[in-house]
């Protein structure tokens, strides 16, 4: 007789991870990149879940060239997708709990960091930028900065996806 051992499902960490010069022309690339890379991982072009990732990255590599450039450095654009938050930094369990895309957008200046989850203050109606944080706010679940080894920061934001 054969020991019956209990029944699993398998947990699937997809990543993708690219760097980016840190200009106008990377920032729009690791937009239209992670477009097609949720494209091939099912969530196609134009779903609730490309449409807010999209922004997100927009948003986010847009303040990484713009506020987190350091001549002659890339920024960092890394997606993951997992069975949940936890599970991204260590799969293995949990395949019962909701999916979740993480966004990691990554530079090499430390020293400017953005306000935290919470603490974003709405710029006056009249101001030319300022928003992008804000709409980082209204479409990710969570979303928080993070100190990146040896040099720079990690804005991560993270949106959990429908089963």
């Amino acid at each position: 007789m054969t020991p019956t051992v209990p029944h699993s499902t398998p947990v699937t960490v997809r990543m993708f991870s690219q760097r980016f010069s840190s200009t106008p022309l990377g920032a729009r690339l690791a937009r239209q990149l992670a477009l097609y890379r949720l494209d091939s991982w099912g969530y196609p072009y134009g779903s609730a879940v490309s449409d807010a990732a999209a922004l997100i990255v927009a948003e986010l590599g847009a303040n990484a060239v713009t506020h987190g450039r350091v001549p002659g450095r890339d920024f960092e654009l890394r997606l993951t997708l997992c069975g949940a938050a936890a599970l991204c930094d260590a799969p293995g369990a949990g395949a019962d709990l909701a999916r979740v895309l993480r966004i990691d957008v990554s530079d090499t200046r430390g020293e400017r960091r953005p306000p935290r989850p919470g603490e974003i203050a709405a710029p006056d109606a009249s101001a030319v930028g300022g928003r992008g944080l804000l709409l980082v706010e209204a479409l990710a679940d969570r979303w928080e900065v993070l100190d990146r080894l040896p040099v720079g920061k990690t804005v991560r934001a993270e949106l959990d996806l429908p089963r």
